[in-house]
């Protein structure tokens, strides 16, 4: 990608630009916005009165895969990096990571942070460690953490450990239906949380299973958690954390915005009824009470689902928990559609889309390294986080901006825009077209000037308080 520069001033505005057709760029800082002269095509709307989400912040999955591919560099490299990540000051400013808990698909073994022999239980937890994440993973998270203060942690199960699952293994199955497996499981994610807490990684959200729809997961750990078995767990595992002092919050579900045909077949070939409305009928449970919001994944259906549960649980939150390849404008659709989250899948991956057990062969990170010569590549979920992570700051709040395009205009650009506690605005706008070019005016408070968006490329204007 290549960044835009650009050199005068209009109005104060600044700009930084990616254009995704060119590789290799230099990262450098906003550079004031030089306005185009002559009739603009499109006009961007931006109405700071009209308020909607507060964010929490974007970011990407520190997986075992991400952990064993960073300390493959030297520690001068690793720390030089981190902080290109996670630093507000000088990086892309990372204020989010999604942590599974045990393994996932992309981890370098397949383990639960409660392992005992085949046909053994554990229901006193006495094997529970998480020595596993203490080599690499939790001095990571203490990195990132000091890099970026505000830095907030979603925790994810793929799965519980194989004892408590029907077939006794962490692949595919489903969670005993038993009060007592309930019951130690909301009891061994609340260890977890206060296991990452006294290694300095306090954990702000927590889900309890990664896309509990998804079945036949041949090669990865996945549990198929019916809705009534996810209220069943979190109705014991908030009093459990109430108990235990923890502010760790709950969020439910952890899926696509719609469930995707082959789970539906899945299901139905199983002899079961697909649960559609799998988040609606879990806030409409008891275990409502302890769920403060809802996480979806990017990739199946369309951001609208989040609007459409919104409306009917207005206090509830809505975060995008999970996301790879899926470019900025199922970025910008989440964040329109009341999304408080972007994370990405994989903070950072090898040459081979790896290491990794199974599932994806194609995710990118964050970053690229390659294994043989260490060679970092800044992908393009890099530049898409960069557009919101560099601008945005913690309560920040998206605001009203549309766009009134031509006529017959079939490739319009896309917006999101967004008030900083100081006042200041951020505005992300991206030309889909990969041929035309967008001359568009900017409107708002304060502000009015024309500038050029190229094809494929997305800009990121920003303005103090007018």
């Amino acid at each position: 990608m290549r960044l835009a520069q650009a050199s005068g001033a209009a109005g104060g505005v600044r700009q930084w630009g990616t254009d995704a057709r060119t590789a290799g760029a230099q990262l450098g800082p906003a550079t004031d916005l030089v306005p185009e002269q002559g009739p603009a095509d499109t006009t961007v709307h931006v109405d700071p009165t009209l308020t909607f989400q507060k964010l929490t912040g974007f970011g990407a999955s520190l997986t075992d895969s991400s952990a064993a591919v960073l300390h493959r560099l030297d520690r001068r490299r690793r720390d030089a990096l981190m902080a290109e990540l996670f630093s507000p000051h000088d990086g892309n400013g990372l204020s989010m990571l999604r942590q599974p808990i045990g393994a996932s698909d992309f981890a370098t073994s397949l383990y639960s942070l409660d392992d005992v022999p085949a046909g053994d239980t554990d229901y006193a937890l006495q094997h529970f460690s998480v020595a596993h994440g203490t080599k690499q993973i939790l001095p990571l998270l203490r990195r990132a953490k000091a890099l970026n203060p505000r830095l907030q942690v979603i925790a994810s199960p793929w799965s519980p450990p194989a004892w408590m699952k029907t077939g006794g293994s962490m692949i595919d199955g489903k969670l005993i239906d038993d009060p007592r497996i309930y019951d130690v499981y909301a009891r061994y994610l609340v260890k977890f949380v206060q296991a990452y807490a006294a290694h300095g990684v306090p954990v702000d959200y927590l889900t309890v299973q990664n896309e509990p729809q998804a079945l036949l997961r041949a090669d990865y750990p996945g549990t198929d958690l019916p809705v009534t078995q996810q209220a069943a767990v979190v109705e014991r595992l908030g009093p459990a954390l109430k108990r235990a002092g923890l502010r760790t919050k709950i969020l439910g579900f952890d899926q696509n915005w719609a469930e995707h045909p082959f789970d539906v077949k899945a299901h139905e070939d199983a002899g079961e009824d697909p649960e559609l409305n799998y988040p609606l009928d879990l806030l409409k449970s008891r275990a409502n009470k302890w769920i403060s919001g809802t996480a979806y994944h990017c990739y199946y259906g369309g951001p609208s689902a989040q609007t459409a549960l919104k409306a009917s649980f207005p206090g509830k939150d809505i975060f995008e928990t999970e996301c790879s390849g899926a470019g900025i404008d199922r970025t910008i659709g989440a964040t329109n559609n009341r999304a408080r989250s972007m994370i990405f899948w994989n903070l950072a991956l090898d040459e081979n889309h790896g290491p990794h057990t199974g599932g994806c062969t194609g995710c990118h990170g964050t970053v690229d390294i390659d294994s043989r010569t260490d060679e970092v590549t800044y992908t393009d979920n890099y530049y898409t986080l960069a557009h919101f992570s560099r601008f945005t700051r913690l309560g920040a709040t998206r605001i009203a901006a549309s766009v009134a395009a031509a006529e017959g205009d079939s490739a319009p650009p896309q917006v999101a825009a967004f008030s900083n506690p100081d006042g200041s605005t951020a505005l992300v706008v991206h030309n889909p077209s990969t041929t035309a070019a967008h001359t568009t005016t900017i409107s708002a408070p304060g502000v009015h000037v024309t500038t050029g968006v190229a094809p494929d490329s997305t800009v990121t204007y920003t303005w103090a308080r007018p």
